[in-house]
């Protein structure tokens, strides 16, 4: 059997850690927050951990959950499942973005203040360009993206086992959050809008 090693990319608040520890019976997982996923796949500064030569001592100072600018092998590629798991962000804001150390984690200005964001009506998270530089098609890239619904993953878990080749993944909803924030949810009608029409799976 092949090794499998899945890079599990989000924004936070949408259920990465979960699917990440759903999928570490099944190969190598990675916990990714970087903002912008590379045209040619890298490996995250993890990997220091795992006994992958980086380049030098600079790189250990940096987020472990960035890509790291170096390139996985071309012939290491296909063993590689980049996953981005994305949820109405009218739910993940107010789980994880009222921290500085979370906005920093995904490459946000930690300064912005929650209370900004609801006065000025303004996604200042940017969560938008987080989303779509994972979800808009980029033929430039040497890698699949799978883009995962959270809404849907409970229901659908064994379409997701399916694609990925992997076995039951035993998913468990035990978010005790069951409404939205209003304010949130008009600041981001547009894109929830679009999320929800989204299927469950998307690869780009």
């Amino acid at each position: 059997m092949t090794n499998k090693t899945f890079f599990v990319c989000s924004y936070g608040g949408s259920g990465s850690k979960m699917l990440c520890n759903a999928l570490s019976k099944y190969g190598d997982v990675k916990h990714v927050h970087s903002r912008n996923p590379p045209d040619k796949l890298e490996y995250v500064y993890q990997n220091w951990i795992d006994g992958v030569a980086l380049p030098n001592e600079e790189t250990k100072s940096k987020h472990l959950e960035w890509f790291s600018g170096v390139a996985v092998p071309i012939d290491e590629i296909k063993n590689y499942y980049i996953i981005y798991i994305y949820r109405n962000p009218s739910f993940s804001i107010p789980s994880r973005f009222i921290n500085p150390d979370h906005l920093f984690n995904i490459q946000c200005n930690p300064n912005v203040k929650f209370e900004n964001v609801l006065k000025t009506g303004n996604d200042l998270y940017k969560i938008k360009e987080f989303h779509y530089n994972y979800t808009k098609p980029n033929s430039n890239r040497n890698y699949k993206i799978y883009c995962v619904k959270y809404e849907d993953i409970f229901d659908k878990q064994d379409e997701l086992s399916d694609v990925l080749g992997v076995g039951k993944l035993n998913l468990i909803n035990t978010s005790e959050r069951k409404n939205s924030h209003k304010e949130l949810d008009i600041i981001y009608a547009d894109i929830i809008n679009e999320m929800e029409n989204n299927d469950f799976i998307i690869i780009n």
